[in-house]
Formats: C-alpha cells, sequence, structure tokens
C-alpha cells in the first residue's frame, strides 16, 4: 500500500520508517536550495530598489518640509499588502509585518538623513 504524507513522503507498508522515501520524480535538494537561492537574490533586488524609491521620496518630502510620517500612506501600503498576499494565498500577517519592518526602516532612515 502506498501513502503519501504531507510531505509527500512514500511508504513501501510495510511499517518500516526506514523505507520511508521521496519519490524520484520530485525534484533533488539541490535544485530546490538553487530555487531558493535565485528567489533570495530576488527578493534583495527587490528591497533594494523599494529602498532607493522611498529614499527618493524622502528627499522630495524634505524639499517640500514634509513629515517624514504619512499614516494614511502607510494604511495604504499595509492594505496592499494584505490584498496582494491573500490574492497570492500567502499568510497576510506574515507579508505585512515584513512590510511594517520595511516601512518603519524606512522612516528611520528617512529621520536620520535629514
Amino acid at each position: 500500500m502506498m501513502d503519501g504524507g504531507p510531505t509527500g513522503d512514500m511508504d513501501n507498508g510495510d511499517g518500516d520508517p526506514a523505507a520511508t522515501q521521496v519519490p524520484t520524480s520530485e525534484m533533488d535538494l539541490d535544485e530546490l536550495r538553487a530555487e531558493i537561492e535565485d528567489i533570495d537574490r530576488e527578493l534583495v533586488e527587490l528591497i533594494a530598489r523599494r529602498t532607493y524609491v522611498a529614499d527618493t521620496i524622502a528627499q522630495v518630502k524634505s524639499e517640500r518640509g514634509m513629515s517624514t510620517t504619512d499614516e494614511e500612506q502607510e494604511a495604504r501600503v499595509m492594505d496592499r499588502a494584505g490584498e496582494n498576499a491573500k490574492q497570492l494565498e500567502v499568510d497576510d500577517n506574515l507579508v505585512k509585518a515584513i512590510f511594517r519592518l520595511l516601512i518603519e526602516l524606512n522612516k528611520i532612515e528617512q529621520r536620520e538623513n535629514r
């Protein structure tokens, strides 16, 4: 009897845990780790891009004598992040926490550069 568990493991049915194997049709661990590495690189590139734009916004705010904090804009960003997460079936609380961190770090940098 073949039984796929939550990790996709296959049991040959003899009750021997050592006989549990991942099907050979799945990507191997090195390939999966390489994919994560590529995704991580893309995430860092996107964070760098977002930070650059946030820094540009900070310069505009400074030139116009505007406050570093814009709570209405932050709320819009958080709402948008939550909606995007839900559309992609990702935990919206996790995504909002990441965006909250990004916003707070940008605000700290903006205050330090004034």
